[in-house]
């Protein structure tokens, strides 16, 4: 365990002491997600629209993707406060979300990697929320964290700007990995929402084309869609 982490979780542990934890969801004081909350979110569960050993877009990188939960509230404003409002110490109970997911899934894999930010988002940002969740992971399941694996080698639009069609467009050849994190070895992608698929299935082909053997992705919460709609 490197000093930088330890000394974060010392440090939130004392702003906690000194102030009170809210709710990312509700907004409730004494946990940063409440029972209240937990009990409210939309599980997937077994639901087979969002199966991790089925890849619901037809795309040919990733073997299959995985979403815990509906993006619905209460999840939907904690992951909000999360992403936009500085809220890092959501990090920890938004991965316990994925890691109760994944141990029901007992799926082998050699790395977790969060997707990446372009630099000049991440710098805007002050940090990258998928990265945060893929270390939390990783320090929950033991599995090695390779979060420089993958870089965003050009800036793209943000994709709730966007059409289906155009977020497709908007990620082609937006991420570069790197051969010597990635060769032979089977990876899981981690990132807060999937939407149409198209960022992690750009993060997967650069992946491959790095050498990794195969990619999974696994995300918080995605939207309902109609049935049939697989856009």
């Amino acid at each position: 365990m490197g000093l930088a982490p330890a000394f974060a979780r010392t440090l939130d542990s004392l702003l906690d002491w000194i102030f009170p934890p809210k709710c990312g969801g509700c907004g409730r004081v004494g946990h940063h997600l409440c029972p209240q909350c937990l009990a409210q979110i939309a599980y997937i569960g077994t639901d087979p629209r969002a199966a991790f050993s089925a890849n619901a877009w037809s795309a040919t990188a990733l073997r299959g993707v995985r979403s815990v939960a509906w993006f619905e509230e209460p999840l939907r404003t904690a992951i909000h406060n999360f992403k936009y409002n500085g809220q890092r110490v959501l990090a920890g109970p938004l991965a316990s979300l994925l890691v109760h997911d994944w141990e029901r899934l007992h799926h082998p894999v050699d790395a977790v990697i969060g997707v990446p930010l372009h630099p000049r988002r991440q710098k805007e940002r002050g940090y990258n929320q998928s990265h945060l969740l893929a270390t939390e992971f990783s320090r929950a399941t033991g599995i090695p964290a390779a979060n420089k694996a993958l870089r965003r080698v050009r800036p793209t639009l943000p994709q709730v700007t966007l059409t289906a069609a155009e977020r497709w467009q908007n990620v082609q050849g937006a991420f570069q990995g790197e051969p010597s994190a990635l060769a032979g070895k089977s990876v899981l992608l981690i990132d807060d929402v999937c939407t149409t698929g198209a960022t992690l299935e750009a993060c997967a082909r650069a992946a491959l084309d790095a050498g990794a053997r195969a990619v999974w992705a696994m995300t918080l919460c995605r939207p309902r869609l109609p049935d049939g709609d697989r856009r």
